[in-house]
């Protein structure tokens, strides 16, 4: 094993964790060149290839994935110290690679040079301590005068990878990332770190279903009873303005009525209490269907059809003793003008006085029927107008109670549908619950599975890294947190 510095690399770990047998990266017999934009990376590695033949340079793209270089060429430009986006850069240039040289170019065109190196040499040490290994040298590749300034970093080149530990020690770096990463899963897995962000989504998600269902079924039963109210007020008003209309009709009609019509008069009240009674039952039906649709709801059934209500005959009832009464005053009517008229003939023409008797007689016969006549036509007329305001006074309590009673039962009708809707969200709602919750309880199952997993094997892993950083840093080196 001496003589395979790999397998002596591996049997570090091999010695206390024996289920990791490769940190899972191929070493190649390469030097990465790497560096961030205009930091001269060209230019520094067509020079390194022409100095030193023997060693292959390669950039950045010419290493796959998965594959380690034998050393890390990091180049900066001396204009000014190293940015985060460079420490990254450096971060996964050398991720598997112990032998890392830094390089700050360009140092012909900027005097400060030496001190953007202590500045980024500090500032890689701070970062991570492999870096603290580091050696920084100044180089140009391409002066705008003179030669290459590029001996310090051949000669630091062929030093260090004349090194035979040099494999030895990529292999622990290697194995040291593998660690790393594979603690770090660990230790997510244990806390749910990666299921933190899905549980979480499924707590605002199930927050918010039960929100909605709450809200939806708070807004559906206040806008149910809103549109009803305002239904039974809308109707109440359209029933009293018919019942108040087809009155002042009637009592127009009542009062221009002649003998000859009187005995059609009651068949046309009934006729429009009958109509009356319709055309606010369809107001009804109409009025209670644009409610459901309002509240996307189906129609109520529909209701037995309506019955106009009982209405007594008018009291036109024989009047004898007002009709004699009537007859005597006619009579004495009558019999004045007789007098005046047979006076009237006597004194126009002695001769005509028999005449004159028998004129007047007529003429008062006449006056007498007359009278009589129209104070009986007045009379009823008087009687039909009371009897019309009788009619719709039961005409109005009639359509009220129509009124009443059919938004009633609507809403009975709609409550129900409106309950067995929010029956079906609620169920719904609860699957949906249910299913969240089942995913949650699993998500809480596998991570206290992984905790235990975690707490098994976290143990020999922290072990096995500190083994690892022993070798590369010493004994001084802090286990890994």
């Amino acid at each position: 094993m001496r003589g395979d510095p790999i397998a002596a690399a591996d049997a570090v770990v091999a010695a206390i964790e024996p289920g990791l047998n490769s940190p899972g990266v191929q070493s190649r017999d390469v030097v990465l060149v790497v560096g961030p934009w205009l930091a001269g990376t060209t230019s520094l590695i067509s020079a390194l290839r022409n100095r030193l033949p023997e060693h292959t340079f390669v950039e950045s793209d010419e290493v796959k994935p998965g594959h380690a270089p034998a050393a890390v060429v990091f180049t900066v430009s001396a204009i000014a110290p190293m940015t985060e986006s460079d420490c990254a850069l450096i971060d996964f240039a050398s991720k598997n690679t112990d032998l890392v040289v830094g390089v700050v170019s360009k140092i012909d065109a900027h005097r400060n040079w030496r001190d953007v190196l202590v500045a980024d040499r500090l500032l890689l040490t701070e970062r991570a301590p492999h870096y603290a290994r580091v050696q920084w040298v100044g180089a140009a590749a391409a002066p705008d005068l003179g030669e290459p300034r590029v001996d310090e970093l051949v000669g630091l080149l062929r030093q260090r990878l004349a090194d035979p530990d040099v494999t030895r020690r990529n292999r622990l770096r290697a194995w040291e990332n593998r660690l790393i990463g594979v603690i770090g899963q660990y230790r997510s897995n244990g806390d749910g770190f990666d299921r933190r962000a899905r549980v979480r989504g499924l707590h605002e998600k199930r927050d918010a279903i039960l929100r909605q269902r709450r809200l939806s079924k708070s807004e559906r039963t206040i806008a149910l009873r809103s549109q009803l109210q305002q239904a039974r007020v809308q109707l109440g008003h359209f029933a009293r303005n018919r019942a108040t209309s087809v009155r002042g009709e009637l009592t127009e009609d009542a009062a221009v009525l002649t003998r000859r019509r009187i005995g059609g008069f009651e068949p046309h009240v009934r006729s429009r209490v009958r109509d009356v009674v319709q055309e606010v039952d369809d107001g009804i039906t109409a009025q209670l269907a644009d409610v459901a649709a309002e509240l996307n709801l189906p129609v109520p059934p529909a209701a037995a059809p309506p019955q106009a209500p009982q209405i007594s005959a008018p009291p036109l009832k024989s009047r004898r003793q007002e009709t004699q009464l009537m007859m005597i005053l006619g009579a004495g009517f009558g019999l004045g003008i007789a007098l005046v008229v047979t006076r009237l003939f006597a004194g126009l023409a002695p001769g005509m006085t028999v005449a004159g008797l028998v004129v007047g007689g007529l003429v008062g016969l006449v006056f007498t029927i007359w009278v009589v006549g129209i104070r009986g036509l007045l009379h009823d007329r008087g009687v039909l107008d009371r009897w019309v305001s009788d009619v719709i006074t039961v005409v109005r309590s009639a359509v009220e109670e129509r009124v009443a009673t059919r938004v009633l039962v609507a809403e009975t009708a709609l409550a129900s549908e409106l309950a067995h809707r929010d029956e079906v969200d609620g169920a719904t709602a609860a699957e949906q619950v249910a299913e969240i919750d089942a995913e949650l309880r699993a998500h809480a199952v596998e991570t206290a599975r992984a905790a235990k997993v975690a707490d098994r094997r976290l143990p020999p892993l922290l072990e096995a890294i500190a083994a690892v950083r022993t070798e590369l840093y010493g004994n001084g080196t802090k286990k890994a947190d």
